[in-house]
């Protein structure tokens, strides 16, 4: 009957480790000292679980190598105790279809079309044109009525979003013209 006893709620929800914690700053430490002598890349995010998996992903100002991933791997596994904590480490680069969450990233994407989710849950598409410290700037292309006579022009805006209004916003991926004419189709 042990093995049905109920746990208080509470137990171990949210409670780190205070060695899971030290693991954690070890890491940061080790990879701030790398992400110092490589000003090009930064990191977008480091996880690590209760079971000492360790995820890092980056980006860079003109993208990710698999050699960077190499050298960030092991500036972070040839520095670490083994015998201490027994983990698993994984390097990547931000995808395609990742969020792009820093303003870096934003610079790095200038001349894009990018898809931006707002807070108020609307989307807007458009080339971003500009990032700075505060917000983004997309030119929207769009097609609108003539003011005198039947038929629509084409028309240009730019429109300027602070990052505060921004939930997600994403790169589109250009797609190719074969691709373009079967989508037609379906």
């Amino acid at each position: 009957m042990r093995g049905f006893e109920r746990k208080p709620f509470f137990v171990a929800k949210n409670f780190r480790n205070p060695l899971e914690m030290e693991f954690r700053k070890e890491i940061e430490i080790w990879l701030d000292r790398f992400l110092q002598e490589r000003t090009d890349l930064f990191l977008i995010d480091l996880k690590v679980s209760a079971a000492d998996d360790i995820t890092i992903i980056l980006d860079g100002d003109s993208g990710v190598s698999l050699q960077d991933c190499l050298d960030v791997s092991r500036a972070i596994e040839f520095n670490l105790d083994r015998e201490k904590h027994d983990f698993s480490l994984q390097v990547m680069s931000a995808g395609v279809g990742e969020p792009l969450v820093l303003q870096r990233q934003f610079v790095k994407n200038k001349g894009r079309e990018i898809e931006v989710l707002l807070n108020d849950s609307s989307k807007i598409s458009g080339e971003l044109s500009k990032a700075d410290d505060e917000k983004i700037a997309l030119i929207l292309r769009y097609r609108k009525p003539k003011e005198i006579g039947k038929g629509k022009i084409n028309a240009e805006e730019e429109k300027e979003i602070p990052y505060s209004e921004i939930k997600k916003a994403v790169v589109k991926i250009p797609l190719s013209p074969e691709i373009q004419r079967i989508r037609r189709f379906l």
